[in-house]
């Protein structure tokens, strides 16, 4: 392949190469206990690579390159413009916060040496793709980077094989993830048939001369289908649940942000259709987030619970890509980049929030290996850190300033407010509907994660476990770390992160739209008063506590139990569960929340009944009650010509000879043409 373009970035896509196979090869040959360092300077030389192209990108402007991929390929534009910098700078710090923490999650010393180099082969593999794909923009060259993304994903989530639910949750993920390359692969297709390119420039090309909203459909049926919009979501709560927590930090951090770069890559080459494209992906946003987190409200398993979570904030995404689509419609700019660079930074946010979370809950999985809350409490005795760092996750994605899921969120419903103050009834209503939801999915995520910190954290054990946890090492705290230190840093200099959302958008051409970020001083204004109120007002709650250390020091104390109801021998089971944090709520919406119950009856012959366990689950509506059924009503169609494979070799040789007379008589009578 011959490199043509800048000289600079050609060499820095051989080093990128380089790096990556090299980095393959070194973990083939080192110690089992070098491995995982191998992989994390690995990981760090190709985000230091990448990331030097996307920082470039921000400062001297787009960068392209084109391959020589021969007669087959043809040339293969790998263009860097802001928005794939974006992306690429968001999945660097990802993968690398993951490889250092799933360096301490991993015991290397239980598990055999060539398992070991087979999942951090694919890591570095896992992504190098998710880089590749924000580079290319060839249409064949795209899909190959996709589905070893995918491929590559789907190997590291069955990184427990051997247990029969991670492989269903893994092959399921496979099959989805297949779905989405045929709606991808059927989009493109359609595209070179009418324009004979396999550039994306041919995606402009069609929206020019034809109309816009079938394709992108298509188009957005394939990218949702990773990002896990509502109906095609299913495969999320089960493989984030299956995979490592070093995995589902990464994966839930941004690979569904992947779908979410596809759908922001054709956008970018619409030309009509704006405005009924923003209501049918406002609409169906706002039913993804409120179905994502009233599912989550009531799970048990934390790491489900988190997969819910990531559904509904890509409705939260969801919401600001509508508003944007229905800002150009109309012809507002400040709607357009509300909505847009809302968007964008709440892609931010949710990768440093979710995958601080999830690495959070990972920790406490490793130190007690179960997933069942109504079986922990009082952790933040025995895992201080973890819990302030997954009690800093939950105030994020509360969206509760001063913290930065505060400053993406605001940009949204500031959007949803300037579309409310448009001409028309009709956006009006719709306006009003979406910012009740977000109240709601807000609203309810606040329930969500005060039952999950509390009922994890607080109290006493709720059972006895047969591991004692105690603080994980420095080496799962350290990415932790880094991830607040990037949170934090949104929150206080939000202006510098919206500047460069701002030059991501002006990086598109949207028709009469002229997006000035000086337009949003006010907002800006706003925002940062809103969070300095918040940071004085947690500052005078800790110097309350401070001074009241101060005052007590060296004063007599008595430590003894609060009052019980005047019952003097409390015990665990008399706590609040996860369960009946959230009962109430799950019965209000049993109409949507299945709950499905496991209990054997007492009989009226059992004259002394036995003891019993009660178990209760919930079950996804959309997978229960229109998945399943129509997998099942396919797999009784497809029943029905079960006879032809019979096992008779006489019958197979009867379907050949039938074939090829079915040939010759075409043949003869001129029927094939």
């Amino acid at each position: 392949m011959v490199y043509e373009g800048n000289e600079l970035i050609g060499f820095l896509f051989k080093t990128f190469a380089i790096v990556l196979f090299s980095g393959i090869l070194v973990l083939s040959f080192v110690p089992v206990r070098i491995k995982p360092f191998v992989s994390i300077f690995s990981v760090f030389l190709v985000s230091l690579i990448t990331g030097f192209i996307a920082v470039k990108c921000f400062t001297t402007g787009s960068v392209e390159l084109i391959i020589n991929g021969g007669s087959f390929f043809g040339d293969i534009p790998l263009r860097i413009d802001a928005l794939s910098a974006w992306f690429i700078l968001i999945i660097n710090f990802t993968s690398f916060t993951g490889v250092l923490y799933g360096a301490g999650y991993l015991k290397p010393s239980f598990i055999h040496p060539s398992f070991v180099t087979f999942h951090w082969s694919l890591y570095l593999v896992f992504q190098a793709s998710m880089v590749a794909v924000t580079m290319v923009q060839h249409s064949i060259v795209f899909i190959i980077s996709w589905e070893i993304m995918s491929l590559s994903s789907f190997l590291l989530v069955l990184f427990d094989y051997t247990n029969p639910k991670v492989l269903k949750a893994g092959i399921n993920y496979l099959v989805q993830m297949h779905l989405s390359v045929v709606f991808l692969t059927v989009a493109f297709i359609w595209v070179y048939f009418k324009t004979g390119t396999f550039d994306f420039q041919g995606i402009g090309l069609f929206f020019n001369s034809n109309a816009n909203i079938w394709l992108f459909l298509i188009f957005f049926a394939g990218f949702g289908l990773k990002a896990g919009f509502i109906g095609l979501h299913t495969w999320l709560p089960q493989a984030h649940p299956a995979a490592p927590s070093h995995i589902s930090g990464v994966m839930s951090g941004v690979i569904v942000k992947m779908g979410i770069y596809g759908i922001f890559r054709i956008i970018a080459g619409l030309k009509t259709d704006y405005l009924i494209l923003g209501e049918i992906v406002l609409i169906l946003s706002l039913l993804t987030g409120l179905f994502g987190i009233m599912n989550a409200a009531v799970h048990r398993d934390f790491k489900k619970m988190l997969a819910y979570c990531t559904i509904e904030n890509i409705g939260i995404i969801g919401v600001g890509i509508g508003l944007g689509l229905i800002g150009i419609g109309k012809g507002q700019s400040m709607l357009c980049f509300l909505g847009f660079g809302g968007a964008l930074l709440h892609v931010l946010n949710h990768s440093l929030f979710k995958s601080l979370l999830f690495f959070s809950a990972g920790s406490v999985y490793r130190q007690t290996h179960t997933r069942d809350m109504d079986k922990l409490g009082g952790l933040i005795g025995k895992m201080p850190k973890t819990a302030g760092l997954f009690l800093t996750g939950a105030i994020a994605i509360g969206g509760i300033p001063p913290l930065n899921g505060f400053i993406s969120e605001f940009l949204i419903y500031c959007g949803i407010l300037t579309g409310i103050n448009s001409s028309g009834i009709a956006q009006i209503t719709l306006m009003i509907i979406a910012f009740a939801g977000m109240s709601i999915i807000g609203g309810i995520s606040l329930l969500t994660f005060t039952k999950t910190f509390g009922t994890l954290f607080l109290g006493t054990p709720r059972q006895k476990i047969k591991h004692h946890p105690e603080e994980v090492p420095l080496m799962m705290l350290l990415p932790q770390y880094l991830i607040v230190i990037a949170m934090v840093s949104i929150a206080f200099f939000p202006g510098f992160y919206v500047e460069l959302a701002g030059s991501v958008l002006n990086g598109f051409t949207y028709q009469g739209i002229n997006l000035n970020i000086g337009d949003l001083h006010g907002y800006m204004t706003v925002m940062k008063n809103i969070s300095l109120a918040s940071v004085i007002f947690l500052s005078v709650i800790i110097l309350v506590f401070i001074l009241r250390r101060i005052l007590i020091k060296g004063t007599e104390q008595k430590i003894a139990s609060t009052w019980g109801c005047g019952y003097l021998a409390p015990n665990v089971r008399m706590q609040y569960t996860g369960k009946s944090f959230s009962k109430s709520f799950g019965k209000l919406l049993n109409f949507m929340l299945i709950e499905k119950k496991g209990y054997k009856e007492i009989s009226r012959n059992e004259t002394f009944p036995q003891s019993r366990k009660y178990r209760s689950f919930y079950l996804d509506i959309i997978e229960t009650k229109v998945i399943d059924p129509g997998i099942s009503l396919i797999s009784r169609f497809i029943n029905l010509f079960q006879f032809i494979q019979n096992g008779k070799i006489q019958a197979y040789v009867i379907y050949g000879i039938v074939f090829i007379l079915a040939i010759f008589i075409g043949t003869v009578l001129n029927l094939w043409h």
